[in-house]
Parts: structure tokens; C-alpha cells; sequence
């Protein structure tokens, strides 16, 4: 079944890609909550239209992200937690907390665009994959520090 998403879906597709999805999964909860409309032949039409209009506003967002990465390079961030003796943290370091990391360095980043490869669990190193874009990905380092 295709249908056209209305909004960003994880694991899924962006706003306005035409996916295939089971027609269980399209019928029962994507058309029904208002996340995707029917792929038909008037809808692509429209969708075409609407892209066309749009390719210069995201060719602008494109080149700030574009920028913003570029400015990320350099970027180390260090998380205060609390940890034990074994280096383990308590709780766990979260998505909020490096975005606030990255509002204090000058970056306004949305904490749904962040996500790491591996939860952080103790005190160390670790790597936060920021989605600045469809195409642009930025990979920041951070340590969690014990306070």
C-alpha cells in the first residue's frame, strides 16, 4: 500500500515521502491518526506541486545545517552525573541534557534530533549523532564526567 506521510515517522520516512507500507499498518493506524494520506494518482500530483514550491525554502535550511555542522567540528562536550565507585552512573544521560550542553556552546539543537549509538551507562566517552537535516549528520563527542 503507498501512501504519503503528513508528518516525520521514526524508523519510517520524513514529511511528504511516498512509502509502502503493509495495508494493515496503512489502514488501521497511519490513515486513521492522520500521519499519511493514499499515494493516488491526484495526491502525487499535488505533492509534486507543493515539493516544487518548497525546494527552495529547504535548499536555505539545507545550507544552515550545512553551516551549523560545519561550526560542530571542533565540538567536545562534557556531561556532569552522578556516578559510584565502579564508574557507573546513576539515572542515565538523556537527549535533554545535550542539548542544553549544545545551547550553552551556541547551538540551538532540537532534542529529537539526537541520538546515540550506545546508551550512556557509565562515565566516559561516548558519540551523539545529531540529525541536523535528511542529509546532513553530525557525529558530536561527549564524556560524562563524574561530579
Amino acid at each position: 500500500m503507498e501512501l504519503i506521510l503528513k508528518q516525520d515517522i521514526k524508523n519510517l520516512g520524513e514529511k511528504d515521502d511516498v512509502v509502502n507500507v503493509k495495508p494493515g499498518f496503512g489502514r488501521n493506524y497511519l490513515i486513521p491518526k492522520g500521519y499519511a494520506t493514499l499515494a493516488t494518482e491526484s495526491a502525487k500530483k499535488v505533492l509534486a506541486e507543493n515539493l516544487k514550491q518548497a525546494a527552495f525554502k529547504q535548499d536555505k535550511i539545507k545550507k544552515d545545517a550545512d553551516a551549523i555542522a560545519a561550526r560542530l567540528e571542533g565540538v567536545k562536550l562534557s556531561i556532569g552525573a552522578k556516578a559510584g565507585e565502579t564508574g557507573k552512573i546513576f539515572g542515565s544521560v538523556n537527549t535533554i541534557q545535550i542539548a542544553d550542553a549544545l545551547k550553552k556552546e551556541g547551538f540551538d539543537v532540537d532534542r529529537r534530533r539526537i541520538t546515540f549509538d550506545t546508551e550512556p551507562k557509565f562515565v566516559g566517552e561516548y558519540t551523539a549523532n545529531l540529525n541536523l537535516h535528511k542529509e546532513v549528520k553530525v557525529k558530536v563527542p561527549f564524556e560524562v564526567i563524574a561530579e
